[in-house]
């Protein structure tokens, strides 16, 4: 799979999903007056300065099963996100970029879920015109504020993923591009290596999904200290509307 770049369909995908999720601004005839509208918050801070020209969270994805049965059970695999800065990077969203070897998966056809603590959220997986599948690691509908890595530290994103079972034999690659999210706009900061499996034919006895308070990862998310106490992102849950423009692109760090 090749990696992202400016002009890959992955991280044009990436910023306008981003974007849908942003909160709609008034328009000049339905804005309040100004004695009523409150101050606009600032943007969030870079996670890197601008003289820097490296990514500033080292991305890792590890884990995961290397066979998922059509029509089987969950497997579970972790992102890890890893700041080697001495700033705080918040308003973190990891895009998932699936790439089948036939062409022939669906985006209905994975079942990807993604934890914050021991909660799972739902991803939205979105075909590119370079038939990738794309899905932000996004949750408004819950309040989900996108994810905190502290200086120095490392977060550990619990994923998991099943397969419909009208899903075709296969073989897949899952990567991680990772965008913060900055004043309505998104800014490329990490990439993570490959992640490659097989979907094989079912039928197979579905495997039951751990509860939250069976993951093994329960205490390495308590350990980071990162979760967030403020709530950024207050759109509703879709993240793709019809015919809807994306008003920004990531931007790879000069």
């Amino acid at each position: 799979m090749r990696l992202c770049t400016p002009a890959s369909p992955c991280l044009a995908a990436a910023a306008a999903l981003l974007a849908t999720a942003s909160p709609a601004v008034s328009s000049p005839a339905t804005a309040p007056s100004a004695a009523r509208t409150p101050t606009a918050p600032a943007p969030l801070p870079a996670c890197t300065a601008p003289e820097d020209h490296t990514f500033p969270l080292t991305t890792r994805l590890r884990g995961g099963p290397a066979v998922y049965r059509a029509g089987g059970g969950y497997g579970t695999w972790f992102l890890d996100l890893t700041n080697t800065t001495d700033r705080t990077c918040e308003d973190i969203h990891p895009v998932v970029v699936l790439v089948d070897e036939r062409r022939a998966l669906e985006p209905a056809q994975p079942r990807l879920e993604f934890y914050d603590g021991t909660r799972p959220h739902p991803v939205r997986l979105t075909e590119t015109d370079a038939d990738e599948l794309v899905g932000v690691l996004a949750d408004d509908a819950a309040g989900f504020p996108g994810f905190t890595v502290g200086p120095g530290r490392t977060l550990t994103v619990p994923v998991r993923l099943a397969v419909t079972s009208d899903a075709v034999p296969n073989e897949v690659t899952a990567n991680a591009a990772v965008v913060q999210r900055r004043d309505g706009d998104g800014e490329w900061i990490g990439q993570s290596g490959d992640y490659r499996f097989r979907i094989e034919a079912g039928p197979a006895a579905p495997t039951a999904s751990p509860s939250p308070g069976d993951l093994p990862f329960a205490d390495e998310l308590a350990g980071t200290g990162e979760r967030r106490t403020y709530t950024l992102l207050a759109a509703g849950a879709v993240l793709v509307a019809a015919g809807g423009t994306a008003v920004a692109l990531a931007r790879r760090r000069r």
